[in-house]
Protein backbone atom coordinates (compact mmCIF):
# COMPACT_ATOMS: atom_id res chain seq x y z
CA UNK A 1 0.00 0.00 0.00
CA UNK A 2 1.20 3.53 -0.79
CA UNK A 3 2.52 5.78 1.94
CA UNK A 4 -0.19 7.25 4.08
CA UNK A 5 -1.47 10.76 3.33
CA UNK A 6 -2.20 11.26 7.02
CA UNK A 7 -0.15 14.18 8.33
CA UNK A 8 -0.09 16.16 11.54
CA UNK A 9 -2.80 18.42 10.20
CA UNK A 10 -5.14 15.45 9.80
CA UNK A 11 -4.46 14.34 13.38
CA UNK A 12 -5.07 17.84 14.69
CA UNK A 13 -8.26 18.18 12.67
CA UNK A 14 -9.69 14.97 14.13
CA UNK A 15 -9.37 16.50 17.59
CA UNK A 16 -10.61 19.94 16.55
CA UNK A 17 -13.59 18.60 14.65
CA UNK A 18 -14.59 16.31 17.54
CA UNK A 19 -14.46 19.26 19.95
CA UNK A 20 -16.34 21.63 17.67
CA UNK A 21 -19.04 19.10 16.80
CA UNK A 22 -19.60 18.45 20.51
CA UNK A 23 -20.15 22.20 21.02
CA UNK A 24 -23.06 22.04 18.57
CA UNK A 25 -25.92 20.77 20.73
CA UNK A 26 -27.74 18.16 18.65
CA UNK A 27 -29.67 16.57 21.52
CA UNK A 28 -32.35 14.16 20.34
CA UNK A 29 -35.19 14.16 22.87
CA UNK A 30 -37.23 11.68 20.85
CA UNK A 31 -40.65 12.05 19.33
CA UNK A 32 -39.34 14.34 16.59
CA UNK A 33 -37.70 16.81 18.98
CA UNK A 34 -34.20 17.41 17.64
CA UNK A 35 -32.11 19.81 15.58
CA UNK A 36 -29.19 18.46 13.56
CA UNK A 37 -28.96 21.23 10.95
CA UNK A 38 -26.09 23.26 12.51
CA UNK A 39 -23.93 20.16 12.76
CA UNK A 40 -24.90 19.09 9.24
CA UNK A 41 -23.88 22.51 7.92
CA UNK A 42 -20.56 22.26 9.76
CA UNK A 43 -19.88 18.84 8.22
CA UNK A 44 -20.97 20.04 4.79
CA UNK A 45 -18.52 22.95 4.94
CA UNK A 46 -15.64 20.64 5.83
CA UNK A 47 -16.56 18.31 2.95
CA UNK A 48 -16.88 21.16 0.46
CA UNK A 49 -13.43 22.41 1.48
CA UNK A 50 -12.15 18.97 0.42
CA UNK A 51 -13.67 19.37 -3.04
CA UNK A 52 -16.72 17.19 -2.43
CA UNK A 53 -20.33 18.11 -3.20
CA UNK A 54 -22.43 17.46 -0.08
CA UNK A 55 -26.18 17.03 -0.47
CA UNK A 56 -28.45 18.16 2.37
CA UNK A 57 -31.67 16.21 2.88
CA UNK A 58 -34.51 16.73 5.36
CA UNK A 59 -37.77 14.98 6.05
CA UNK A 60 -38.68 17.77 8.48
CA UNK A 61 -37.15 21.21 9.10
CA UNK A 62 -33.77 21.10 10.90
CA UNK A 63 -33.62 17.27 10.89
CA UNK A 64 -30.77 17.41 8.40
CA UNK A 65 -28.74 14.63 6.78
CA UNK A 66 -25.60 15.10 4.69
CA UNK A 67 -24.51 12.72 1.92
CA UNK A 68 -21.46 12.96 -0.37
CA UNK A 69 -19.72 10.53 -2.72
CA UNK A 70 -15.98 10.14 -3.25
CA UNK A 71 -15.21 8.74 -6.69
CA UNK A 72 -12.92 5.72 -6.64
CA UNK A 73 -10.26 4.69 -9.12
CA UNK A 74 -12.00 1.44 -10.13
CA UNK A 75 -15.41 2.18 -11.67
CA UNK A 76 -16.21 -1.55 -11.79
CA UNK A 77 -15.86 -1.97 -8.04
CA UNK A 78 -18.79 -1.98 -5.63
CA UNK A 79 -19.16 1.11 -3.46
CA UNK A 80 -18.57 1.36 0.29
CA UNK A 81 -20.82 3.25 2.72
CA UNK A 82 -19.27 5.09 5.68
CA UNK A 83 -21.97 6.50 7.95
CA UNK A 84 -22.17 8.29 11.26
CA UNK A 85 -24.98 10.03 13.10
CA UNK A 86 -24.97 13.67 14.16
CA UNK A 87 -27.49 13.52 17.01
CA UNK A 88 -26.74 12.70 20.65
CA UNK A 89 -28.76 11.65 23.67
CA UNK A 90 -29.62 14.21 26.38
CA UNK A 91 -27.11 15.13 29.09
CA UNK A 92 -27.67 16.85 32.44
CA UNK A 93 -24.85 19.38 33.00
CA UNK A 94 -25.10 19.16 36.80
CA UNK A 95 -24.10 15.49 36.64
CA UNK A 96 -20.91 16.14 34.66
CA UNK A 97 -17.38 17.09 35.65
CA UNK A 98 -17.15 19.19 32.47
CA UNK A 99 -20.13 20.79 30.72
CA UNK A 100 -21.38 18.16 28.25
CA UNK A 101 -21.44 20.59 25.32
CA UNK A 102 -18.16 22.36 26.01
CA UNK A 103 -15.99 20.11 23.84
CA UNK A 104 -13.19 20.90 26.25
CA UNK A 105 -9.79 19.36 25.60
CA UNK A 106 -8.15 18.73 28.96
CA UNK A 107 -5.13 16.61 29.85
CA UNK A 108 -5.13 14.92 26.46
CA UNK A 109 -8.84 14.07 26.52
CA UNK A 110 -11.80 15.56 24.61
CA UNK A 111 -14.87 15.84 26.84
CA UNK A 112 -18.53 16.06 25.97
CA UNK A 113 -21.67 14.39 24.77
CA UNK A 114 -20.87 12.64 21.51
CA UNK A 115 -17.15 12.19 22.22
CA UNK A 116 -17.69 8.44 21.80
CA UNK A 117 -21.24 8.23 20.44
CA UNK A 118 -20.37 9.25 17.78
CA UNK A 119 -19.03 12.65 16.82
CA UNK A 120 -15.53 11.25 17.24
CA UNK A 121 -16.06 8.95 14.25
CA UNK A 122 -17.65 11.75 12.25
CA UNK A 123 -14.58 13.88 12.93
CA UNK A 124 -12.08 11.13 12.09
CA UNK A 125 -13.80 10.46 8.76
CA UNK A 126 -13.72 14.16 7.92
CA UNK A 127 -10.02 14.33 8.80
CA UNK A 128 -9.20 11.33 6.60
CA UNK A 129 -11.05 12.48 3.49
CA UNK A 130 -9.57 15.97 3.79
CA UNK A 131 -6.07 14.46 4.05
CA UNK A 132 -6.81 12.49 0.89
CA UNK A 133 -7.89 15.66 -0.91
CA UNK A 134 -4.69 17.49 0.05
CA UNK A 135 -2.52 14.58 -1.11
CA UNK A 136 -4.50 13.77 -4.24
CA UNK A 137 -5.35 10.28 -2.96
CA UNK A 138 -8.42 8.41 -4.18
CA UNK A 139 -9.76 5.15 -2.77
CA UNK A 140 -10.11 2.07 -4.97
CA UNK A 141 -13.90 2.04 -4.79
CA UNK A 142 -16.48 4.78 -4.54
CA UNK A 143 -17.09 5.77 -0.92
CA UNK A 144 -20.46 7.21 0.06
CA UNK A 145 -20.33 9.35 3.20
CA UNK A 146 -23.58 9.73 5.13
CA UNK A 147 -23.97 11.85 8.25
CA UNK A 148 -27.43 11.18 9.60
CA UNK A 149 -30.09 12.60 11.89
CA UNK A 150 -32.26 10.79 14.42
CA UNK A 151 -30.22 7.66 15.01
CA UNK A 152 -30.75 8.05 18.76
CA UNK A 153 -34.50 7.62 18.35
CA UNK A 154 -36.21 5.72 15.53
CA UNK A 155 -34.18 7.00 12.53
CA UNK A 156 -37.45 8.29 11.03
CA UNK A 157 -35.80 11.56 10.07
CA UNK A 158 -32.44 10.01 9.26
CA UNK A 159 -31.45 6.67 7.79
CA UNK A 160 -35.05 5.48 7.50
CA UNK A 161 -35.90 8.55 5.39
CA UNK A 162 -32.72 8.29 3.31
CA UNK A 163 -33.21 4.63 2.43
CA UNK A 164 -36.90 5.10 1.63
CA UNK A 165 -36.73 8.32 -0.37
CA UNK A 166 -33.13 8.71 -1.57
CA UNK A 167 -31.91 5.17 -2.14
CA UNK A 168 -30.22 6.23 -5.39
CA UNK A 169 -27.54 8.04 -3.40
CA UNK A 170 -26.32 4.64 -2.18
CA UNK A 171 -26.25 2.89 -5.55
CA UNK A 172 -23.57 0.23 -5.69
CA UNK A 173 -22.93 0.10 -1.92
CA UNK A 174 -22.48 -3.47 -0.72
CA UNK A 175 -20.83 -2.96 2.69
CA UNK A 176 -20.99 -0.22 5.27
CA UNK A 177 -18.99 0.73 8.34
CA UNK A 178 -20.06 2.80 11.30
CA UNK A 179 -20.03 2.90 15.10
CA UNK A 180 -19.39 0.58 18.03
CA UNK A 181 -16.46 -1.54 16.97
CA UNK A 182 -12.66 -1.67 16.68
CA UNK A 183 -12.02 -0.20 20.12
CA UNK A 184 -9.39 -1.54 22.52
CA UNK A 185 -10.79 -3.99 25.03
CA UNK A 186 -8.38 -4.93 27.81
CA UNK A 187 -9.22 -8.52 28.69
CA UNK A 188 -6.64 -8.97 31.46
CA UNK A 189 -3.10 -10.40 31.63
CA UNK A 190 -1.99 -7.94 28.99
CA UNK A 191 -4.42 -9.23 26.35
CA UNK A 192 -5.76 -6.45 24.11
CA UNK A 193 -8.75 -7.22 21.94
CA UNK A 194 -10.31 -5.19 19.16
CA UNK A 195 -13.92 -6.36 18.73
CA UNK A 196 -15.27 -5.53 15.28
CA UNK A 197 -19.06 -5.69 15.08
CA UNK A 198 -20.45 -8.09 12.50
CA UNK A 199 -24.02 -8.21 13.73
CA UNK A 200 -26.66 -6.51 15.81
CA UNK A 201 -29.57 -7.70 17.87
CA UNK A 202 -32.92 -6.56 16.55
CA UNK A 203 -34.85 -3.76 18.23
CA UNK A 204 -38.24 -4.53 19.78
CA UNK A 205 -39.62 -1.55 21.70
CA UNK A 206 -42.97 -2.63 23.07
CA UNK A 207 -46.04 -0.96 24.49
CA UNK A 208 -48.15 -3.04 26.90
CA UNK A 209 -51.75 -2.11 27.68
CA UNK A 210 -53.76 -3.69 30.48
CA UNK A 211 -57.51 -3.13 30.61
CA UNK A 212 -59.75 -3.71 33.57
CA UNK A 213 -62.76 -2.40 35.45
CA UNK A 214 -62.48 1.15 36.72
CA UNK A 215 -63.82 1.78 40.19
CA UNK A 216 -63.43 3.16 43.70
CA UNK A 217 -60.09 2.47 45.34
CA UNK A 218 -61.78 1.32 48.56
CA UNK A 219 -63.58 -1.62 46.97
CA UNK A 220 -62.32 -5.06 46.07
CA UNK A 221 -61.57 -5.24 42.36
CA UNK A 222 -60.22 -8.42 40.78
CA UNK A 223 -60.14 -6.74 37.36
CA UNK A 224 -57.65 -4.06 38.35
CA UNK A 225 -55.72 -2.92 35.27
CA UNK A 226 -52.74 -1.80 37.37
CA UNK A 227 -52.46 -5.20 39.03
CA UNK A 228 -52.76 -6.99 35.72
CA UNK A 229 -50.05 -4.84 34.20
CA UNK A 230 -47.78 -5.23 37.23
CA UNK A 231 -48.10 -9.01 37.06
CA UNK A 232 -47.19 -9.04 33.36
CA UNK A 233 -44.23 -6.74 33.90
CA UNK A 234 -43.00 -8.98 36.73
CA UNK A 235 -43.24 -12.08 34.52
CA UNK A 236 -41.28 -10.36 31.77
CA UNK A 237 -38.61 -9.20 34.18
CA UNK A 238 -38.24 -12.63 35.80
CA UNK A 239 -38.17 -14.66 32.58
CA UNK A 240 -34.92 -16.49 31.77
CA UNK A 241 -34.46 -16.41 28.01
CA UNK A 242 -32.85 -19.51 26.46
CA UNK A 243 -29.46 -19.33 24.75
CA UNK A 244 -29.64 -18.81 20.99
CA UNK A 245 -26.25 -18.52 19.28
CA UNK A 246 -26.14 -16.61 16.00
CA UNK A 247 -23.28 -17.27 13.54
CA UNK A 248 -21.55 -14.05 14.61
CA UNK A 249 -21.70 -14.96 18.29
CA UNK A 250 -20.51 -18.50 17.54
CA UNK A 251 -17.48 -17.06 15.77
CA UNK A 252 -16.91 -14.67 18.66
CA UNK A 253 -16.98 -17.46 21.26
CA UNK A 254 -14.43 -19.49 19.29
CA UNK A 255 -12.03 -16.59 18.76
CA UNK A 256 -12.36 -15.30 22.31
CA UNK A 257 -11.62 -18.79 23.60
CA UNK A 258 -8.47 -19.06 21.51
CA UNK A 259 -7.38 -15.56 22.51
CA UNK A 260 -7.78 -16.55 26.16
CA UNK A 261 -5.60 -19.63 25.69
CA UNK A 262 -8.49 -22.10 25.79
CA UNK A 263 -9.26 -24.84 23.32
CA UNK A 264 -11.76 -23.99 20.61
CA UNK A 265 -15.15 -25.02 22.04
CA UNK A 266 -17.43 -27.49 20.29
CA UNK A 267 -20.55 -25.34 20.27
CA UNK A 268 -22.68 -28.20 18.94
CA UNK A 269 -21.62 -30.79 21.51
CA UNK A 270 -24.25 -32.35 23.73
CA UNK A 271 -24.24 -30.58 27.03
CA UNK A 272 -22.45 -27.48 25.76
CA UNK A 273 -23.19 -24.65 28.19
CA UNK A 274 -22.61 -21.12 26.91
CA UNK A 275 -22.82 -19.62 30.40
CA UNK A 276 -20.12 -21.95 31.71
CA UNK A 277 -17.86 -21.06 28.79
CA UNK A 278 -18.36 -17.36 29.45
CA UNK A 279 -17.33 -17.86 33.07
CA UNK A 280 -14.05 -19.30 31.80
CA UNK A 281 -13.55 -16.38 29.42
CA UNK A 282 -13.30 -13.90 32.27
CA UNK A 283 -13.52 -10.22 31.32
CA UNK A 284 -13.91 -10.83 27.63
CA UNK A 285 -17.23 -12.57 28.25
CA UNK A 286 -18.88 -9.15 28.54
CA UNK A 287 -18.41 -8.75 24.78
CA UNK A 288 -20.80 -11.62 24.09
CA UNK A 289 -22.93 -12.02 27.23
CA UNK A 290 -25.68 -9.58 26.13
CA UNK A 291 -26.04 -11.25 22.74
CA UNK A 292 -26.37 -14.97 23.44
CA UNK A 293 -30.11 -14.64 24.06
CA UNK A 294 -33.09 -12.34 23.62
CA UNK A 295 -33.88 -9.80 26.32
CA UNK A 296 -36.78 -7.66 27.50
CA UNK A 297 -36.38 -4.93 30.10
CA UNK A 298 -39.40 -3.00 31.46
CA UNK A 299 -38.52 0.70 31.36
CA UNK A 300 -41.69 2.83 31.66
CA UNK A 301 -44.90 2.50 33.70
CA UNK A 302 -47.95 4.74 33.37
CA UNK A 303 -51.19 4.22 35.25
CA UNK A 304 -53.82 6.05 37.25
CA UNK A 305 -54.52 9.66 38.11
CA UNK A 306 -55.75 9.64 41.73
CA UNK A 307 -54.98 7.42 44.69
CA UNK A 308 -58.60 6.46 45.40
CA UNK A 309 -59.54 5.74 41.79
CA UNK A 310 -58.82 2.42 40.11
CA UNK A 311 -58.11 3.25 36.46
CA UNK A 312 -59.57 1.32 33.57
CA UNK A 313 -56.25 1.06 31.75
CA UNK A 314 -52.56 0.92 32.55
CA UNK A 315 -49.60 0.96 30.17
CA UNK A 316 -45.93 0.03 30.20
CA UNK A 317 -42.99 0.19 27.83
CA UNK A 318 -40.44 -2.57 27.40
CA UNK A 319 -37.07 -2.44 25.65
CA UNK A 320 -36.81 -5.78 23.90
CA UNK A 321 -33.88 -7.04 21.81
CA UNK A 322 -33.89 -10.04 19.51
CA UNK A 323 -30.90 -12.11 18.45
CA UNK A 324 -30.72 -13.12 14.79
CA UNK A 325 -32.91 -16.14 14.18
CA UNK A 326 -34.96 -15.80 17.37
CA UNK A 327 -37.57 -13.22 16.34
CA UNK A 328 -40.49 -15.66 16.19
CA UNK A 329 -39.52 -17.01 19.59
CA UNK A 330 -39.52 -13.48 20.99
CA UNK A 331 -43.04 -12.81 19.73
CA UNK A 332 -44.43 -16.10 21.01
CA UNK A 333 -42.80 -15.62 24.40
CA UNK A 334 -44.24 -12.11 24.80
CA UNK A 335 -47.71 -13.48 24.02
CA UNK A 336 -47.22 -16.02 26.80
CA UNK A 337 -45.75 -13.64 29.37
CA UNK A 338 -48.29 -10.86 28.95
CA UNK A 339 -51.21 -13.23 29.36
CA UNK A 340 -54.87 -12.84 28.39
CA UNK A 341 -55.48 -9.52 30.15
CA UNK A 342 -52.65 -7.49 28.66
CA UNK A 343 -52.25 -6.55 25.02
CA UNK A 344 -48.90 -5.65 23.52
CA UNK A 345 -47.62 -4.21 20.28
CA UNK A 346 -44.33 -3.21 18.70
CA UNK A 347 -43.94 0.50 19.20
CA UNK A 348 -40.74 0.32 17.13
CA UNK A 349 -39.19 -2.71 15.51
CA UNK A 350 -36.00 -3.25 13.54
CA UNK A 351 -34.46 -6.45 12.25
CA UNK A 352 -31.41 -8.22 13.68
CA UNK A 353 -28.33 -8.11 11.48
CA UNK A 354 -25.49 -10.43 10.57
CA UNK A 355 -22.47 -9.75 8.38
CA UNK A 356 -19.95 -12.41 7.34
CA UNK A 357 -16.80 -12.60 9.46
CA UNK A 358 -15.01 -14.64 6.79
CA UNK A 359 -15.40 -11.91 4.16
CA UNK A 360 -12.51 -9.93 2.66
CA UNK A 361 -13.91 -6.75 4.20
CA UNK A 362 -13.52 -8.15 7.71
CA UNK A 363 -10.01 -9.35 6.90
CA UNK A 364 -9.08 -5.86 5.68
CA UNK A 365 -10.33 -4.24 8.87
CA UNK A 366 -8.45 -6.84 10.91
CA UNK A 367 -5.22 -6.13 9.02
CA UNK A 368 -5.48 -2.36 9.49
CA UNK A 369 -5.95 -2.68 13.24
CA UNK A 370 -3.17 -5.21 13.68
CA UNK A 371 -0.82 -3.13 11.51
CA UNK A 372 -0.99 -0.27 14.02
CA UNK A 373 -1.23 -2.48 17.13
CA UNK A 374 0.65 -5.68 16.17
CA UNK A 375 0.38 -7.49 19.50
CA UNK A 376 -3.39 -7.05 19.77
CA UNK A 377 -6.05 -9.50 18.61
CA UNK A 378 -9.07 -8.65 16.47
CA UNK A 379 -12.28 -10.60 17.19
CA UNK A 380 -15.83 -10.44 15.83
CA UNK A 381 -18.76 -9.59 18.04
CA UNK A 382 -22.45 -8.77 17.86
CA UNK A 383 -23.77 -5.45 19.15
CA UNK A 384 -26.32 -5.75 21.94
CA UNK A 385 -28.10 -2.64 20.66
CA UNK A 386 -28.38 -1.24 17.18
CA UNK A 387 -27.33 1.41 14.71
CA UNK A 388 -28.35 2.93 11.38
CA UNK A 389 -26.95 -0.20 9.76
CA UNK A 390 -30.42 -1.68 10.27
CA UNK A 391 -31.99 0.82 7.89
CA UNK A 392 -29.18 0.60 5.35
CA UNK A 393 -29.54 -3.19 5.34
CA UNK A 394 -32.81 -2.66 3.44
CA UNK A 395 -30.67 -1.63 0.49
CA UNK A 396 -28.65 -4.85 0.69
CA UNK A 397 -25.75 -3.21 2.52
CA UNK A 398 -23.96 -5.44 5.05
CA UNK A 399 -22.96 -3.42 8.08
CA UNK A 400 -19.89 -3.59 10.30
CA UNK A 401 -19.09 -1.66 13.47
CA UNK A 402 -15.67 -0.14 12.82
CA UNK A 403 -14.80 3.16 14.51
CA UNK A 404 -11.22 2.45 15.61
CA UNK A 405 -9.82 3.77 18.89
CA UNK A 406 -6.77 2.64 20.84
CA UNK A 407 -7.73 3.10 24.47
CA UNK A 408 -5.69 2.91 27.67
CA UNK A 409 -6.31 0.24 30.27
CA UNK A 410 -9.04 1.30 32.68
CA UNK A 411 -10.91 3.37 30.09
CA UNK A 412 -14.44 1.94 30.09
CA UNK A 413 -15.50 2.47 26.48
CA UNK A 414 -18.89 0.83 26.85
CA UNK A 415 -19.78 2.97 29.88
CA UNK A 416 -19.21 6.10 27.77
CA UNK A 417 -22.24 5.37 25.61
CA UNK A 418 -25.08 7.52 26.97
CA UNK A 419 -23.12 7.87 30.23
CA UNK A 420 -21.95 10.76 32.36
CA UNK A 421 -18.52 12.32 31.61
CA UNK A 422 -18.35 10.91 28.09
CA UNK A 423 -14.87 11.56 26.69
CA UNK A 424 -12.24 10.29 24.27
CA UNK A 425 -8.43 10.44 24.47
CA UNK A 426 -6.66 12.54 21.86
CA UNK A 427 -4.25 9.68 21.14
CA UNK A 428 -7.20 7.38 20.50
CA UNK A 429 -8.44 9.76 17.80
CA UNK A 430 -4.98 9.86 16.21
CA UNK A 431 -4.90 6.06 16.11
CA UNK A 432 -8.38 5.98 14.58
CA UNK A 433 -7.38 8.34 11.77
CA UNK A 434 -4.41 6.14 10.86
CA UNK A 435 -6.46 2.93 10.92
CA UNK A 436 -9.39 4.38 8.99
CA UNK A 437 -7.08 5.74 6.31
CA UNK A 438 -5.41 2.36 5.81
CA UNK A 439 -8.64 0.37 5.92
CA UNK A 440 -10.68 2.64 3.67
CA UNK A 441 -8.00 2.72 0.98
CA UNK A 442 -7.77 -1.09 1.03
CA UNK A 443 -11.42 -2.09 1.38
Amino acid sequence: MADTPVDQRALDEAVTFTSQLIRIDTTNHGGGDGVERPAAEYVGERLAEAGLEPVFLEKAPDRTNVVARIEGTDPSADALLVHGHLDVVPAQPDDWTVHPFSGEVRDGVVWGRGAIDMKNMDAMVLAVVRAWARAGVRPRRDIVLAFTADEEDTAEFGADYLTAKHAELFDGCTEGISESGAFTYHAGNGLRLYPVAAGERGTAWLELTARGRAGHGSKVNHENAVSRLAAAVHRIDAYEWPVRLSPTVRAALVELSLAAGLEAPDLDADGFDADTLMERLGRSASLVAPTVRNSANPTVLDAGYKVNVIPGTATARVDGRMVPGAEDEFTATMDQLTGPDVDWRFQHREVPLQAPVDASAFATMREALEYFDPTARVVPYCMSGGSDAKQFSRLGIEGYGFSPLKLPEGFDYQAMFHGVDERVPVEALHFGVHVLDRALRAL
